[in-house]
């Protein structure tokens, strides 16, 4: 049996690996916590026997089936300078393939948190070849060493025995609904020569037909549900303070139809971490997913889920990088999750994922004569890239054919291209080489690019300016208890209606600037609808609207307890502990006494000092986004018993030094030397001093030996409060502490205790 997988060995030369067979795998995991199943084989190193029979192969490899594969390997911004071809069995027939080159991928990639977390790896793109059964796989480096744990990893999209019993989607043909969407090829315009009008200025566009129709109702699918929407985290939103909140934009467009994750077969279950939020959709990136051309559209749910699954188990990401996926029939599929609506933060272009979106179409698109060799986009492919880029950039007002900055955030650059923090100028809808060194999305569909504007843009219409009063925005959502205003700022000649969930809820009087709300509890999309005199009308884009009346709850009521730090004889170091939760989002926790202090929803302790010898009130309020608002409190007193109130035996000495408790400190060298405070309270902690010279004492809690604490530190440091111990109420009790005689450095220095009653 071969051993562990072996690192990159020779620096020049050829180096080759390849899987053999499932015994030759060092790794071969097989897990299905919900569709699909990923199975990894190391690569082991080839080079002498290579060398000694002057060819490059082995017999290759029956497998797990599979349909996507791709090569990993430990660290996920280390370069794979070599090539990676791979050939692969077909299941049905038995035949095996021509040799396919892979290419490495470092440019799809999250930028820092996400790609530097546990088990995240390198890796070249995923390679679409339908379902397989067999696998070969060479390396080679030119001249280079290979990255350490090279290995392939082969997705099967609908296997694993078991499963959490969710479903795979049907393929056409296979009875049911067909998961994919039905869209139309009409062609895109070519790029025009004039600029592109000014939206604040121009007519309101004529409907167009350069992007292909919507399904007719017989061809569309019963809508499926969207994904569940995470409540935002502190670290990833920013609250608008309550009162006139803008939600101001140029421009929108019309939603396409799409398919959400539960129906390509998302396993929501291998998603750990809620998705970050940035503040907008500033632009987006167009790129390939460059897993081949072979794929037909009843497979394309089947692809998007192997991409999943590639990314998730084999790069370990915490969810798909691409936040919209387009296949060659124009379906547009929901990426990575936490609400289409909203600004997720991606995983798509390496430096750029901040306020962007990453659209990918399925299938590789570079020249016929490269290697790989790519594919001309179809015209239903780029219809559907339009559409969806209209519609996302829409929803912050962005035009499709407009300009936009954004700053780099690769903390190692953007492939040489952009280094960190630099400013750079970026068309709003780009392709992914605009910020990355990298032929992504393909030169055939980096050349559509300019068409994809123009159709973009004839989806746009001037959008509604609309006001939100009396509610706050948190990351992109607005919070009330239930009354809302909202405004815009009204054209002569049009009528306006507000609409809630679709319903009208106001129709103003010609010329009002505004409307009055009163909310039902629970969650509402509102729209402002105006037509206009010519009979074109415009809708604003849809502000969600939380109504809420329900107050937070102190799950765990506010707790003090001793905090190990430095103690003064003015400030004893203490931690304040609590838990609130909320229905629907809680925005933050105020402590109001003994001192005024805010900290984020999401916090669970403050680190405070208390004042020695005097009862404080520990007093916080918990409000959630819509000013409900609960409070909670706890009284305590925190006290310092020092040194000289301790009753002693054996030899203890003093000394004067005023960084000791009340100027002066008790140092013992004589093992067996003891003192002991009896005090009542509910918690207790040793101060002592620190220094590189001291030794153990054992200590006693009510006459029962807890332990052997040894006070030795690096550096000195006075008044250091080392050891707690808690108990469930207030009572009396005993601390007694035992000079060890530790080897080298019996003396110990004492302080005296602090304790909480």
């Amino acid at each position: 049996m071969v051993g562990a997988s072996v690192a990159a060995v020779v620096a020049a030369g050829t180096v080759t690996y390849l899987v053999t067979d499932g015994s030759d795998a060092t790794t071969s995991a097989a897990t299905r916590p919900g569709p699909g199943r990923v199975t990894q084989h190391a690569l082991r190193d080839l080079t002498a026997a290579t060398a000694a029979k002057k060819v490059a192969g082995l017999p290759a490899a029956s497998t797990q089936p599979f349909s996507l594969l791709g090569v990993t390997w430990d660290k996920p911004r280390s370069e794979l300078r070599g090539t990676v071809r791979v050939r692969t069995r077909d299941a049905a027939s038995g035949r095996w393939s021509g040799w396919q080159e892979v290419e490495p991928a470092t440019e799809d990639a999250p930028d820092t948190r996400e790609s530097a977390g546990p088990g995240s790896r390198g890796g070249t793109t995923g390679l679409w070849v339908g379902p397989s059964n067999g696998v070969e796989v060479r390396v080679t480096g030119h001249g280079r060493t290979l990255p350490a744990g090279l290995r392939v990893d082969l997705v099967d999209p609908e296997g694993g025995a078991g499963g959490s019993g969710t479903s795979r989607p049907r393929a056409a043909g296979e009875g049911g609904t067909d998961v994919r969407l039905a869209a139309a090829a009409d062609p895109v315009d070519g790029p025009s020569d004039s600029p592109a009008p000014d939206a604040s200025t121009s007519a309101t566009p004529e409907p167009s037909t350069s992007v292909g129709t919507e399904p007719s109702p017989s061809e569309t699918p019963p809508s499926e549900p969207s994904s569940p929407e995470p409540t935002p985290s502190a670290s990833t939103t920013s609250a608008a303070p309550s009162g006139s909140v803008a939600a101001t934009t140029a421009v929108t467009a019309p939603k396409p139809t799409m398919v959400s994750r539960a129906a390509w077969g998302a396993d929501e279950s291998l998603v750990k971490d809620p998705p970050e939020y940035d503040t907008s959709v500033k632009a987006v990136f167009v790129h390939h997913s460059d897993t081949g051309n072979s794929y037909t559209c009843a497979e394309a749910p089947s692809v998007v889920r192997s991409i999943f699954l590639y990314h998730v188990k084999s790069e370990g990401w915490n969810d798909i990088g691409y936040n919209f996926l387009v296949d060659k029939c124009g379906t547009v599929y929901e990426g990575r999750g936490g609400g289409v609506d909203r600004p997720v933060h991606g995983a798509h272009t390496y430096g750029f994922n901040t306020d962007t979106a990453g659209i990918a179409v399925l299938g590789t698109y570079t020249n016929a004569n490269e290697t790989p060799a790519g594919v001309a986009p179809t015209q239903a492919a780029l219809n559907g890239v339009a559409k969806v880029a209209a519609w996302k950039l829409g929803l912050t007002g962005v035009d499709p054919t407009g300009k936009t900055k954004l700053t780099s955030m690769a903390p190692n650059g953007t492939g040489g291209k952009y280094p960190y923090g630099q400013e750079v100028s970026f068309d709003t809808i780009s392709g992914h080489r605009d910020g990355f060194a990298t032929a992504c999305p393909g030169a055939q569909l980096y050349a559509k690019l300019g068409d994809i504007r123009t159709a973009a843009k004839k989806l746009t219409t001037p959008a509604v300016a609309v006001t939100l009063t009396g509610a706050t925005n948190v990351g992109g959502r607005y919070y009330t208890k239930s009354a809302v205003t909202v405004g815009w700022k009204p054209v002569a000649s049009a009528t306006y209606q507000v609409r809630v969930d679709g319903t009208v809820a106001a129709t103003p009087a010609a010329g009002a600037s505004s409307a009055a709300l009163t909310l039902q509890p629970g969650t509402h999309s509102v729209v402002v609808h105006a037509t206009y005199g010519d009979g074109s009308s415009a809708d604003s884009p849809a502000a969600t609207v939380v109504a809420d009346v329900t107050k937070p709850v102190f799950g765990t009521p506010p707790a003090l307890s001793l905090r190990r730090a430095t103690v003064s004889t003015t400030g004893i170091p203490v931690t304040l502990g609590w838990k609130a939760t909320d229905n629907a989002l809680l925005n933050s926790v105020k402590a109001t006494s003994p001192a005024a202090k805010t900290f984020a929803g999401t916090t669970t302790s403050w680190a405070a000092t208390a004042k020695p010898g005097a009862a404080q009130t520990w007093s916080l309020t918990a409000a959630d986004a819509a000013g409900n608002t609960a409070t909670s409190a706890v009284s305590r007193s925190v006290a310092l018993m020092p040194e000289g109130q301790s009753t002693r035996t054996g030899t203890w000495k003093k000394t004067t030094n005023s960084s000791y408790l009340g100027g002066y400190g008790l140092y013992s060298a004589s093992k067996g030397a003891s003192a002991s405070w009896t005090f009542t309270g509910r918690e207790a902690g040793l101060v002592v001093k620190r220094q590189s010279n001291v030794g153990a004492v054992v200590v006693y809690v009510d006459g029962v030996k807890a332990g052997t604490l040894d006070t030795r530190a690096s550096k000195l440091a006075y008044r250091q409060l080392v050891w707690t111990r808690a108990w469930k109420a207030s009572g009396k009790h005993t601390i007694k502490v035992v000079v060890a005689g530790t080897s080298g450095r019996p003396t110990v220095c004492i302080d005296g205790i602090a304790y909480i009653r």
